[in-house]
């Protein structure tokens, strides 16, 4: 996952949200996504975390789907 913008994460959250209340889960809340990036490419950038914490999110959300599917 090597997207670096808000819109494409929303994308990526909200699938998942509409799927997890289909089958009448609550997820947490999705990692929040950076506003301090100078774009300047900095080795350890916030984007860098971010996608970690997203991708984390997106596995941890597909299992709690996957279990509670009938």
């Amino acid at each position: 996952m090597a997207m670096v913008d808000a819109s494409s994460y929303q994308h990526l959250f909200e699938p998942l949200q509409r799927q997890a209340s289909a089958v009448g889960l609550t997820l947490r809340d999705p990692p929040p996504v950076p506003t301090t990036c100078c774009g300047r490419g900095c080795n350890g950038c916030v984007w860098e975390g971010f996608n970690a914490a997203a991708t984390y999110w997106q596995e941890d959300a597909l299992n709690a789907i996957q279990a509670h599917r009938p």
